[in-house]
């Protein structure tokens, strides 16, 4: 039997899905987490499931302190994981991304300079150290501007400005958001560049020997102009001309020979405009969330089992999925609050071409969009004959679903005295 260390996050959407595709596959399952570390002592948990995913070296000594017995393959169910993953892979001999690849395309800094060195189509751009007045840089900026958190993803830390007043909200804002999720936030500081016109894709791609396969690439219909950047919709396959697919695909693959990575997931996010296909990023793992559910159908099995087949077998992976046209839409959330219900469920599941609405968000949660926010309301799911049946069936379900969002702190009436 085949044994993969597994590293599940806390608040990952696809630990679930993970485990049941090794399941299926008769995979051992070793997991790690980063539950949290003061308490599980206490718990009784042992020591790799309360990683520091943050500190891959630290969290890498003790997982080969700890664990027992051989590992087949390390694996990371989302982008927290990735570089303790592949630091794991290199210090037991283990096929996969070299580590210093991985932390190069999580690096928005250090990845947009290996495109530019690379000569691939690159936006301007800035790096703003922490604690550095941004009025410094106002002669060399051209407007809109995108400010970024160097390491968040899931648009987190992501927010578009067009003019200076702009420019310095936004810096104090990201600058917020990155050091309450990111503990090297004073090392890293921010990111400006210059935003790029036209649509945006996602590509879902699989390295073989250092070949990208491409899985799907998805339309996203809805604008991606700003001033924040929630993602919505993924409709696959894309209407673009083959041409231009094939041309995302040659860039996504050039991009990945170039920083290095050459096995596994990679999820990859492109601008097209009538200058060429920008890079956005590529990263060295799945789709985040539960989207990867939509492209079961097509590829005959669950991304989790295809991932977890590509770790573990010996001969290469054959895909034999359904055709036919498929999306999946990231419930937005509208705005920050604490969400208590929702109407409309089975209105929603009953729209023609849906085939599922799963509501991730509990009863008592506090939420918040982007720039702030990095989760979902849900996600509803669509397969259709053609992209514009699945994408018109996904905006009929999200206008039959209502959300109770109430605020944080409930407006309190003033005392009768204090009226007069």
């Amino acid at each position: 039997m085949k044994r993969v260390l597994l590293l599940l996050p806390t608040t990952g959407y696809r630990n679930e899905d993970f485990l049941a595709a090794a399941k299926k596959l008769g995979v051992e399952i070793v997991a790690a987490a980063n539950y949290c570390h003061q308490p599980a002592p206490s718990w009784g948990l042992a020591p790799i499931m309360a990683l520091h995913f943050d500190r891959p070296e630290q969290a890498a000594d003790t997982v080969l302190r700890e664990i027992g017995g051989n590992l087949d393959a390390v694996l990371a169910v989302d982008d927290s994981g990735v570089e303790l993953a592949a630091l794991l892979s290199e210090r037991l001999g283990l096929p996969g991304n070299p580590a210093q690849a991985v932390r190069r395309v999580r690096d928005k800094l250090a990845f947009r300079q290996l495109l530019r060195e690379r000569e691939f189509l690159c936006p301007e751009f800035h790096h703003l150290p922490t604690g550095e007045d941004p009025r410094k840089l106002f002669p060399e900026l051209k407007f809109p501007v995108v400010v970024k958190a160097r390491r968040l993803s899931a648009s987190r830390g992501v927010i578009r400005v067009d003019d200076f007043e702009e420019l310095m909200r936004a810096v104090n804002w990201v600058r917020a958001i990155q050091s309450r999720a990111d503990r090297d936030a004073r090392d890293l500081g921010l990111i400006m560049e210059s935003f790029i016109p036209g649509s945006e894709y996602a590509l879902e791609g699989s390295l073989e020997r250092g070949e990208l396969t491409t899985l799907a690439l998805f339309d996203k219909p809805d604008p991606m102009d700003g001033p924040h950047f929630e993602e919505t919709l993924y409709i696959t396959p894309s209407r673009l001309p083959e041409a231009l697919q094939d041309c995302i695909h040659e860039e996504v693959a050039r991009a990945c020979r170039v920083a290095g990575l050459a096995a596994g997931p990679v999820h990859a996010e492109v601008r097209v405009n009538d200058q060429g296909v920008w890079i956005l990023e590529v990263a060295a793992r799945s789709i985040g969330g539960l989207c990867g559910r939509v492209l079961t159908r097509s590829l005959g099995m669950s991304l989790e089992e295809l991932i977890l087949r590509q770790v573990v077998a010996e001969e290469p992976l054959t895909i034999a999925g359904e055709g036919g046209a498929a999306g999946v839409m990231m419930i937005p959330i509208p705005r920050r609050g604490i969400y208590h219900g929702l109407e409309g469920l089975d209105a929603a599941q009953s729209v023609s071409g849906v085939t599922g609405v799963a509501i991730t968000v509990e009863p008592g949660q506090i939420i918040a969009p982007p720039p702030d926010g990095a989760t979902y309301l849900g996600f509803i799911f669509a397969r259709a004959a053609s992209p514009a049946d699945a994408e018109m069936a996904l905006r009929i379900a999200h206008r039959r679903l209502h959300f109770d969002i109430r605020p944080e702190y409930p407006a309190m009436e003033a005392p009768a005295a204090e009226r007069h």
